[in-house]
C-alpha cells in the first residue's frame, strides 16, 4: 500500500508502531515512525557507512522515521535495537509530520484514514 508517498506493508511482530514517537538509543534525535521493514532493506553502501562496531543486526525490523535533532529535520532509517519509546510528551517540529499524520496524542500521532483497514 502507498500512503502519502510511503510504501507500507503488514508486519506481524514489531516493538513499535506506525505513528509512534521514538528516540535513538545512542544519538540525540527523535522521530515518528512512518514505515517498517521486516529486516534490513537499505543499500550495501548505507550499511558499510556505519562503523563496524556500531552496525546493528540485519535480521530485525528497521524503521523509517520523520526525524529531528536540535538543528535539522530529516528522514532516518533505524534498527529496532537502537530505538526507545520517547516519553517527553512533546510533539515533533519536523514539518513533514503534519503532511502524513493527524493530531498529536502525547506519545503518538493519529493515523490518517488511509492507514486504517
Amino acid at each position: 500500500m502507498n500512503v502519502n508517498g510511503y510504501e507500507t506493508m503488514n508486519i506481524t511482530s514489531t516493538q513499535f508502531a506506525i505513528g509512534q514517537v521514538v528516540r535513538h538509543r545512542s544519538y540525540p534525535f527523535r522521530g515518528v515512525i512512518v514505515d517498517v521493514d521486516p529486516e534490513f532493506s537499505n543499500t550495501e553502501e548505507w550499511w558499510q557507512s556505519i562503523p563496524e562496531q556500531d552496525r546493528p543486526r540485519r535480521d530485525q525490523p528497521f524503521y523509517h522515521l520523520l526525524a529531528e535533532n536540535d538543528s535539522a529535520a530529516y528522514h532516518a532509517y533505524v534498527s529496532e535495537q537502537n530505538l526507545l519509546v520517547d516519553d517527553s510528551g512533546e510533539p515533533l517540529k519536523n514539518p513533514e509530520v503534519a503532511e502524513v499524520f493527524g493530531e498529536f496524542r502525547g506519545d503518538s500521532y493519529a493515523l490518517p484514514a488511509s492507514y486504517r483497514n
